[in-house]
C-alpha cells in the first residue's frame, strides 16, 4: 500500500474527488486540513474534479466560515495535475459523489501505483441549495474524516513502534 511506504516524516497526500469540485470535495479538503493540523497528523488534503465547475459554491464557503474553518485559496480545479505529475499522486483517494443519485462518480487512474481508494457517498448539497444541506454535508464529512484521522494516527503509532525495534 503506497501510504505505508512513505518516509516517517513525509506527510500523506489525500485527494478528495468529485465531478465539479465546487462543494463536497472543497468542504472535505478544508475540513481535513483543519482537523489534521489540530491533531498533529502528518497529512495534507487537496481536492479536484473530473469536470470542475470553475467556482466554489458560495454556501460551501459560508458553512466553512460559520464553522471557523479556513477556506482561503480554495478553488475549483481539474484533476489533471494529479494524473500527470507523479509528485502530486495521492496516497489516498476519496470520492465524495452520490452514486445513489445517478451521479457519475469519477474514476481516477494512476498508472504506476494506484492510490488506496475509498468512496464516501454524499448527496450534492448544491442540488438542494440550502444552508442546512451544506451543514449536513459538513457534519457527514466531519464524522468520516475524524474516523480516518484516528486510523491514520494508529498507523503512524504502529509504524513508529516497528521502526524503533
Amino acid at each position: 500500500m503506497p501510504t505505508e511506504q512513505r518516509k516517517p516524516r513525509e506527510p500523506r497526500r489525500v485527494l478528495f474527488l468529485c465531478t465539479h469540485n465546487s462543494a463536497r470535495s472543497i468542504i472535505a479538503e478544508a475540513l481535513f486540513n483543519h482537523l489534521a493540523a489540530a491533531r498533529g497528523v502528518s497529512a495534507r488534503a487537496e481536492s479536484a474534479g473530473s469536470a470542475p465547475s470553475g467556482r466554489v459554491q458560495p454556501l460551501a464557503m459560508a458553512v466553512l466560515e460559520e464553522a471557523g474553518i479556513a477556506f482561503e485559496g480554495l478553488h475549483s480545479k481539474t484533476w489533471d495535475p494529479f494524473l500527470s505529475q507523479p509528485e502530486k499522486h495521492p496516497d489516498l483517494l476519496i470520492t465524495v459523489c452520490d452514486s445513489a443519485a445517478a451521479e457519475v462518480c469519477p474514476v481516477f487512474l494512476a498508472a504506476a501505483s494506484p492510490p488506496e481508494h475509498r468512496h464516501w457517498p454524499l448527496p450534492d448539497p448544491s442540488r438542494i441549495g440550502t444552508p442546512e444541506a451544506y451543514r449536513a454535508t459538513l457534519a457527514g464529512l466531519r464524522e468520516r474524516i475524524e474516523s480516518l484521522l484516528d486510523e491514520l494516527s494508529r498507523r503512524d503509532r504502529a509504524r513508529s513502534s516497528s521502526e524503533s525495534i
